[in-house]
């Protein structure tokens, strides 16, 4: 009987320790509470701004314009998110393979995407907490490590894309007398340069991100006006979810606009940037006001960024969807372009990039439609790196507690980025980037690192308090990033299928494997937080050895 309770109370031993690496152990809290409620906390102001926007007193008033001016700046730093040059890509793509058709699948990609915005705004307002720094204090250190390096690998490779998007811009711009190494140089350089534009004041920094929004705006609000789309079929496509005549290639189109559009560090930035703003987070009264400034806010700027979306789907479904090469490369020849080769002579389906894209808009619109898209191209190229740059120190700040110099920081996280970037410049063409893009597909696929962990501390009471994802929000975040991940799994098994070669099948296959176990350990604890405390086996096991100890101690005596 002794030896018999040695060894459960051995078992329960080795049980709890297995518990203790994945769980993590607290004293008073479940495995994902945190050590003392954020709010209860008084920490220093954490942010690479170096001022807080004070917002104006407005007693007794249910909505003031002056507020929401005060609070209106961070949704626009996120919603350029939307607009970089891998969705531009995405839009063009989808006009030119689907025509009208997939626009619904845009309107409700944007929305999702608005709805974890609002979740991501909502914690940094609440909490005074960053995602990251979020996660640093809920996760065990290893699944934190691991969890940062998936999401640094996404900033990697959204950045690559953007990068290359501002030397493409700048290649057409110089009619190819800047090659793309040199673009992708001169990029990195601005960057630098504009990143220390908070320096004279952060609301500065916000203007400067909405001037370029606005080059954006005007830019493909030039060329949709110039291409006139069909608005009987825009409208259709937009509001009749259904995709008549629609094949295999208009639903993996359709897929990567889902993955284009909502992107997993945007949550990580927009977390952060609502930090900046002066709110008593002790005073309820003006965290629930924050919320609700910050979602208006985030509401105009992802409309205005999902109508730029439209322009460049409008722009390519009317002018460009069902061409032949034969047709394009005869219209080029036509007007003396020196890409005609860039169009094989056959009937084949024309397949289109940001580099294409300008090409075939000159060839059919004037040269002037070639410069003006470039134009674009590069607000949409600098906007995002600059932003994708503040996510990058956002995340590695929050999940390796680094108090750096600011510009050591902007220096390792630009570094870290960009080399890949500038080595994928020097040995690839500018002509050919689409194979480029299919690699980094496959990469960008980490949105359940991010969308799974804010609605889990979003439903904590522990770290939100009152404000915590009441049941019917908890249900439809459950549901949409159900929704999103499943998405994102299509995608990888989509590209793992795709390879020739039977040892990149394996050695994909393994990392998928690993890839889903991770997720599914993320949305254990998710499942948790939810209310499925079944799943919460840690915690029994935790209390178990004590109690076996006390009959151990019975039995002996």
């Amino acid at each position: 009987m002794k030896f018999k309770t040695v060894c459960v109370l051995s078992y329960h031993k080795l049980s709890f320790s297995i518990c203790f690496f994945f769980c993590g152990f607290t004293n008073q809290y479940s495995s994902i509470s945190p050590p003392a409620s954020p709010v209860a906390q008084d920490e220093p102001f954490s942010t690479y701004f170096e001022e807080k926007v004070p917002i104006p007193e407005s007693p007794n008033q249910v909505f003031s314009f002056r507020k929401l001016w005060a609070f209106t700046g961070p949704g626009f730093l996120m919603s350029i998110a939307y607009l970089d040059p891998g969705n531009i890509e995405s839009d063009l793509q989808s006009g030119a393979k689907a025509g009208f058709k997939l626009l619904w699948v845009l309107l409700l990609a944007t929305i999702i995407g608005l709805l974890l915005q609002r979740l991501a705004a909502r914690l940094g307002v609440v909490t005074g907490m960053h995602l990251a720094e979020v996660c640093n204090r809920q996760y065990p250190t290893v699944p934190r490590i691991i969890l940062w390096l998936m999401v640094e690998l996404a900033i990697i490779g959204s950045d690559m894309q953007e990068v290359i998007g501002c030397a493409i811009a700048l290649n057409l711009l110089s009619v190819g007398r800047i090659p793309l190494w040199a673009g992708v140089l001169i990029t990195i350089t601005d960057t630098f340069v504009f990143l220390f534009l908070d320096k004279y004041g952060l609301r500065k920094l916000e203007a400067f991100f909405g001037f370029l929004i606005t080059v954006m705006a005007i830019s493909f609000g030039y060329e949709y006006v110039l291409v006139k789309p069909d608005q009987g079929e825009l409208l259709k496509g937009m509001f009749v979810p259904y995709c008549a005549g629609c094949g295999p290639v208009q639903l993996e189109q359709a897929v990567g606009i889902v993955g284009a559009v909502i992107m997993p560090h945007n949550i990580y930035l927009h977390s952060a940037l609502v930090k900046s703003r002066e709110v008593d987070r002790k005073n309820k009264k003006e965290v629930k006001e924050a919320n609700k400034y910050f979602f208006i806010e985030s509401s105009i700027a992802l409309f205005v960024s999902f109508l730029i979306n439209v322009f460049v789907v409008a722009v390519f479904a009317q002018a460009f969807y069902n061409k032949s090469n034969m047709e394009v490369n005869a219209e080029c020849n036509a007007t003396g372009s020196p890409h005609t080769d860039l169009f094989p002579l056959n009937n084949g389906t024309l397949e289109v990039d940001i580099y294409k894209g300008g090409v075939v808009l000159g060839c059919f619109f004037g040269p002037a439609a070639l410069y003006i898209w470039a134009i674009g191209i590069l607000a949409a190229g600098q906007s995002s790196t600059m932003t994708g740059t503040y996510s990058g120190q956002f995340v590695m700040e929050g999940f390796l507690n680094l108090r750096w110099s600011r510009f050591a920081r902007v220096l390792l996280t630009r570094s870290i980025a960009i080399t890949p970037t500038l080595l994928v410049a020097i040995f690839q063409d500018v002509q050919h980037l689409t194979g480029m893009n299919d690699f980094l597909n496959p990469i960008l696929q980490k949105l359940p690192f991010a969308l799974i962990p804010i609605l889990t501390f979003t439903s904590l009471t522990s770290i939100m308090n009152d404000f915590a994802n009441g049941l019917m929000w908890k249900i439809s975040g459950g549901i949409v990033i159900l929704v999103v991940c499943a998405i994102n799994m299509y995608f990888v098994v989509v590209y793992v299928t795709s390879l020739n070669s039977v040892l990149l099948y394996v050695l994909s296959s393994l990392l998928s494997i690993a890839y889903l176990c991770f997720v599914g350990y993320l949305a254990w604890h998710c499942l948790i937080a939810l209310g499925v405390s079944c799943l919460d086996f840690c915690s029994r096991v935790r209390n178990r050895p004590a109690v076996l100890i006390e009959e151990q101690s019975e039995y002996d005596s």
